[in-house]
């Protein structure tokens, strides 16, 4: 049996596959970020879920894809863990991009991720090309769930969030300064949490029939800035992007995507397959090229 993993920093699904390729476990755990999260944290969080816990001696590979797994240091630090709970399985740990390229395309093309994070690779039908490290929600992750939850909270201490929106924001949020960096600056998962805010952006609150062009506006206003400023840093740097199609995965992508349609027309960029949730284009991988 095989194990495989989509590990983003929120969330991570576990797909257990037999040599046939049906589904024998679909489970779900929270985020397993090792650049972010300490490693008692990450054992623990696999730990805590009973049906993981019942395969630990059972299971004879695992492959793990997931977010913050792009260097050396945290990579190896979460094949370790996963390799003192499923202590008979061979562990292949990789960073979520090429569990986007296996979901999203096998021709060439460019592959992004925006989900609480962001980032992006250029496949070339074989090979997956990264060549520009990614360093994380405080200095990257352009048009992530991060980098909108900043922006909103950010708008709304600036006072320039909409006030009808200003007034929904704060019934569905603690907005206590000491909390906002008590959350950032002490507790784990900042990037979690920054992400959090980012679904007041995609989940309509029971106000919003009022004033509702200036909130399509600033909203249309937000969404475009980021996404600008991920197509300048994350697509344009591969000189193959006006010639392949740039496929996207995540679920700020999947909300987002006439946005990025009305993005890419000034750049004549091609959009190409839109994915939220990953994991089931990677069973079909599986099944195609991994037990044949």
């Amino acid at each position: 049996m095989i194990l495989i993993t989509d590990g983003g920093s929120t969330k991570c699904d576990w797909i257990l596959l037999n040599k046939k390729g049906e589904v024998l476990l679909k489970t779900r755990t929270l985020g397993l970020n090792p650049a972010v999260i300490l490693e008692e944290e990450l054992k623990s969080r696999i730990e805590v879920n009973s049906e993981l816990k019942d395969l630990f001696t059972k299971i004879t590979q695992v492959d793990f894809y997931g977010a913050g797994c792009g260097t050396a240091k945290p990579r190896e630090l979460l094949k370790k863990v996963i390799e003192s709970l499923f202590t008979n399985a061979e562990v292949k740990v990789q960073e979520d991009t090429v569990a986007a390229v296996y979901a999203a395309t096998q021709e060439p093309g460019i592959v992004c991720i925006l989900g609480t994070g962001s980032n992006s690779c250029y496949f070339d039908g074989k090979d997956i090309h990264s060549p520009i490290a990614s360093l994380g929600f405080i200095l990257m992750d352009e048009a992530s769930g991060n980098y909108f939850g900043k922006r909103l909270l950010r708008d709304y201490f600036y006072r320039k969030m909409p006030k009808v929106l200003t007034k929904e924001f704060e019934t569905r949020f603690d907005l206590n300064p000491d909390q906002i960096k008590l959350n950032i600056y002490k507790k784990p998962n900042p990037n979690m949490y920054l992400a959090s805010f980012a679904e007041f952006i995609f989940q309509p609150g029971k106000n919003r029939s009022d004033d509702i062009l200036e909130i399509n506006d600033y909203f249309y206003a937000l969404l475009s800035e980021g996404i600008n400023s991920f197509i300048d840093n994350h697509i344009m740097c591969f000189k193959e992007a006006q010639h392949v199609p740039i496929h996207f995965v995540g679920s700020i992508a999947h909300f987002s995507k006439n946005i990025i349609s009305d993005c890419f027309k000034p750049y004549h960029l091609e959009l190409g397959n839109v994915i939220r949730r990953p994991i089931d284009g990677l069973i079909d991988y599986y099944r195609t090229n991994k037990l044949n």
